[in-house]
């Protein structure tokens, strides 16, 4: 089966590019824009050069180019960070609507015989202290990221309506691991707790995530393509429901670090205060269970970072560090 993973050079698609390699009947293709938080590293010793195809997701015939002979495709691509899309949402529309549209077209011209789009739990909102995201749940997206990934999410579904095109959505939580980004909560605190540098958090950190080990949303989506019913949602939630400032004290705790490195810093605009996500769909229907407690994948990442020091000095470059000191107003120790 030729497979073709979009956005394959980020951190969720290189992770599960990983887990498909280990499978030798599948042709894997990886197809990424390589900007920022896409690198070609993260795809070393895994897959040939001449299967990391460098193209926009925007760009009709650069995904025709990689989709003509595949038979599946899972849709990863995206801009992704919340913060970023608060300072200028053109480029996620850009990315995350248009460049779904542009999948879902050449997917239903060349033939695809599955599609599967990896989305957020961000769609639903934010939640109170209670109750959790189920698939019925209303898509009523805060940050102008979240609601780019709705929009795509509709347009994918509709495409099923209206066309037969056998779309699969899946929605999971916060996740976590080796290759991660360091703009993101877990990699930035690592990173900076391991440099004794001040650390950011939104306002009180009280605010709630459900967090999922990137091996667990993988093996999800691989379940979702291999058995998933076309047209439907699946909800992909680890069952580590933990606030921001308690995440970051774990880290602290493991790398034996202060806590008078955290810094408080004025809260996220919109900030949605909690979520949570019911897999009991994908559990019950498709026999998915996570394997990783938040306490063991978060002492596995600790150590993932601890010890591929080349991958991350490689990655804190300049540019990177400049935009965490404007974003939070914290610099280096």
């Amino acid at each position: 089966m030729r497979i073709v993973v979009t956005g394959a050079a980020g951190f969720i698609g290189s992770n599960f590019v990983r887990l498909l390699c280990q499978d030798a009947g599948h042709e894997v293709v990886a197809f990424d824009a390589l900007t920022y938080a896409g690198n070609r590293h993260n795809l070393d010793g895994v897959l040939p050069p001449e299967r990391i195809v460098q193209g926009d997701v925007r760009h009709p015939a650069e995904v025709r180019g990689v989709l003509e002979g595949a038979d599946v495709v899972v849709h990863m691509a995206a801009e992704s960070h919340v913060d970023r899309s608060i300072q200028g949402a053109l480029p996620f529309v850009e990315t995350n609507v248009v460049g779904m549209q542009v999948m879902l077209d050449v997917a239903r011209e060349v033939g695809i015989r599955r599609f599967v789009a990896v989305s957020t739990d961000e769609v639903y909102g934010s939640l109170g202290p209670e109750g959790s995201f189920t698939e019925s749940s209303p898509v009523a997206p805060n940050s102008p990221y979240a609601a780019s990934k709705a929009a795509g999410d509709l347009l994918a579904l509709a495409a099923h309506h209206t066309f037969g095109l056998p779309i699969i959505v899946t929605r999971c939580g916060n996740n976590f691991g080796p290759y991660q980004f360091p703009e993101k909560l877990i990699p930035l605190t690592i990173l900076r707790a391991m440099r004794r540098e001040p650390i950011p958090v939104y306002g009180d950190g009280s605010n709630v995530r459900d967090w999922i080990h990137v091996e667990d949303h993988c093996r999800a989506i691989l379940r979702v393509l291999e058995a998933g019913v076309p047209g439907r949602v699946y909800n992909i939630g680890g069952g580590g429901e933990r606030s921001n400032v308690e995440v970051v004290r774990a880290i602290l705790k493991l790398l034996g670090a202060p806590e008078s490195l955290i810094r408080f810093v004025p809260d996220r605009l919109g900030h949605d205060f909690r979520y949570a996500i019911d897999s009991t769909r994908l559990q019950t229907e498709l026999g998915w269970e996570r394997r990783w407690s938040f306490e063991e994948g978060l002492a596995d990442t600790v150590r993932w970072y601890q010890t591929q020091e080349q991958w991350w000095r490689t990655v804190l470059s300049g540019e990177y560090r400049a935009y965490v000191a404007k974003q939070y107003g914290v610099v280096g120790g």
